[in-house]
């Protein structure tokens, strides 16, 4: 089921019962579509397990991918968090965001 039935049904539960006997319900949609994952480039090592990194956008194939936006902080989770990391600049990964902090998976 998606967000907006879920808000509709929220919302049509609350019309036909009003508010009495009503517990608080919180519901967080979100509008539009978005993409859960984007491709990066990884740009430089930045401390442990941490680098910099930029959006991507993949062309046709035999294309160089095209850098778009600001460069930005991501977490290798392939890669121990108590040591320096080992990850070589220009690699390509995928990136998502978990909570406030950006990750992906790529092995050195």
């Amino acid at each position: 089921m998606t967000d907006s039935a879920d808000s509709r049904q929220v919302l049509q539960r609350l019309a036909r019962e009003g508010s009495q006997g009503m517990q608080e319900v919180s519901a967080v949609t979100s509008p539009g579509a978005r993409a859960a994952a984007w491709a990066i480039k990884v740009k430089s090592h930045s401390s442990y397990n941490v680098y910099n990194v930029i959006s991507v956008v993949i062309g046709a194939a035999g294309t160089v991918p095209l850098e778009i936006g600001r460069q930005t902080k991501a977490v290798n989770l392939a890669e121990s968090f108590a040591d320096e990391g080992a990850l070589a600049p220009g690699t390509f990964a995928v990136m998502s965001k978990v909570g406030d902090k950006n990750v992906f998976y790529a092995v050195p």
